[in-house]
């Protein structure tokens, strides 16, 4: 344990330096088990805040130098004080960044739907069945596998273009954590020139005006 363990667990949960002490302490330095120990003792004041109501926020809109990529982004928090906050507005500023630098199809592992799961579960079996490994070891290394596609499609399980050793998820965690209120990623749309052009336009003016909540 050091004492960059200790600021580390503290940015993330808003606990206090001697309690984040203490839960590393108790769970032999490792930080996500110290995590969880502080959220059952009532003690993370990040992972309280989740279940608050985030209603306020942020649309905000990036589009790359040379015009070939954007996006357009809705980040929620509680109050209007704090979608003013520069501190909030920076973090949206970012997640915008990240989804330039790296596509993702989904905010949550959560949100992505059962019948393309197991789509994706079925493609990886069958890869590995192709590479010699009998069927029931197969299986065992696709979850392995999931959770590295699910790390790729999901925007919360994405390693932070600025921070490799942050997910944007431990990000947003650190955000709640220093802001004082819930923040939630609610929605988001991806734009590559050249992408998805098989759409129809009023498609294309369709996904906008969803986004924007305005009319197509």
């Amino acid at each position: 344990m050091s004492i960059n363990d200790i600021k580390s667990l503290r940015e993330r949960t808003g606990a206090g330096m001697s309690d984040c002490k203490k839960a590393l302490t108790e769970n032999g330095g490792d930080i996500e088990k110290a995590i969880d120990w502080l959220r059952v003792r009532g003690i993370a004041k990040a992972a309280k805040k989740a279940s608050r109501a985030a209603t306020e926020g942020l649309v905000d809109c990036y589009i790359h130098g040379n015009g070939k990529v954007g996006v357009l982004i809705e980040v929620n928090c509680e109050t209007d004080f704090v979608a003013i906050n520069e501190g909030f507005k920076s973090l949206v500023r970012d997640l915008a960044l990240q989804l330039v630098a790296n596509k993702a199809d989904f905010v949550n592992i959560e949100d992505i739907p059962e019948d393309v799961q197991e789509r994706e579960r079925s493609v990886q079996i069958e890869r590995v069945v192709a590479e010699g490994k009998p069927r029931a070891v197969a299986e065992k290394i696709v979850e392995g596998r999931m959770k590295k596609w699910a790390a790729e499609v999901c925007l919360m399980e994405q390693e932070f273009f600025k921070d490799e050793t942050l997910t944007v998820k431990q990000l947003i965690e650190n955000s709640i954590a220093k802001i004082g209120e819930n923040i939630k990623v609610r929605r988001f749309v991806r734009f590559e020139l050249g992408e998805g052009l098989e759409k129809k336009s009023d498609d294309f003016a369709a996904e906008v005006a969803k986004m924007t909540g305005g009319e197509a």
